[in-house]
């Protein structure tokens, strides 16, 4: 059933574990995503990006997760979260559309100009009862990229420990995504969480639940140890596409010309889906807390 997102971070922050923040883009991803979250009895996110709002439309998939989340996941606690809101009006839309939590992402801005933009979303979501996550420091890549430079300085992206408790206090926000050597994408081998960096953030602003984005790429002993320095949402969304797309082409691969039934093309992609989300549950330690 759909909750505020308060009630379940609340709880893992109580709990000293994470709630996985998995993107959805249609209604096979999403049934992956809640299937996985029901067999795992683990209180879940689900996130849009604006790219999906454009793809999908914003009354469609937010009726596919409502409708999803008070049929299948009916006995499970599941939160509605923009991700990556790059302005204003995708956070106003979202709020109006029924999101408890809304991500406004001015990091690419200058630290001043970052906070003014992230002030006036926080405050108007605030308005309406909804929590508002910023993003300080830069996360490199994109999702889809194969290939990724990574700068020889990492202050010159990763969040700096001295400014978060200056940015929360001047924001008011109640979630902090931060850069700490995660990537938007999949760089297997490239990913490697700054500890030190980490728990200096954890240090400075220990009340403010953390977030961890392009988490796709890490091992699970990075994700188990984040979670010790204050990490409470972590983002996946990547390894949900290679789960599905990978599936899919498999299926199609083994499909006799003249079938022509996409239920029936489909569904080993869900069960993919939903599978990789008991995976990830299971290293945030979320499952049986629905």
């Amino acid at each position: 059933m759909l909750v505020h997102i308060k009630t379940i971070i609340n709880k893992a922050q109580k709990g000293n574990y994470a709630i996985g923040a998995f993107n959805t883009s249609n209604l096979e991803v999403t049934l992956g995503i809640i299937r996985g979250a029901v067999n795992k009895k683990s209180p879940i996110i689900i996130q849009v990006s604006e790219s999906t709002i454009k793809y999908a439309g914003l009354k469609t998939i937010v009726s596919i997760i409502q409708s999803l989340a008070n049929t299948e996941g009916k006995n499970i606690s599941i939160a509605l979260h923009l991700d990556h809101g790059k302005s204003f009006r995708s956070v106003s839309e979202c709020i109006r559309a029924g999101f408890s939590s809304v991500h406004i992402d001015a990091s690419d801005l200058p630290f001043e100009e970052n906070i003014a933009l992230t002030k006036q979303a926080v405050d108007y979501a605030h308005r309406y009862g909804v929590w508002a996550q910023a993003e300080l420091g830069s996360m490199l890549g994109k999702e889809g990229m194969t290939e990724l430079e990574i700068p020889d300085d990492p202050n010159t992206f990763m969040t700096d420990p001295a400014k978060v408790k200056e940015f929360v206090k001047r924001t008011n926000v109640d979630t902090l995504a931060v850069s700490v050597g995660t990537m938007h994408g999949y760089f297997k081998g490239k990913e490697k969480i700054d500890f030190p960096r980490l728990e200096k953030i954890n240090q400075a602003i220990p009340k403010i639940p953390l977030v961890l984005h392009g988490a796709s790429g890490l091992i699970n002993n990075d994700l188990s140890q984040s979670i010790k320095f204050g990490v409470r949402i972590i983002n996946i969304d990547t390894d949900l596409r290679i789960a599905f797309t990978e599936t899919l082409r498999q299926t199609l691969k083994n499909t006799p010309l003249g079938f022509y039934d996409p239920r029936k093309i489909l569904l080993p992609s869900i069960e993919e889906v939903a599978k990789k989300v008991e995976e990830e549950i299971e290293v945030f330690g979320s499952g049986d807390k629905k």
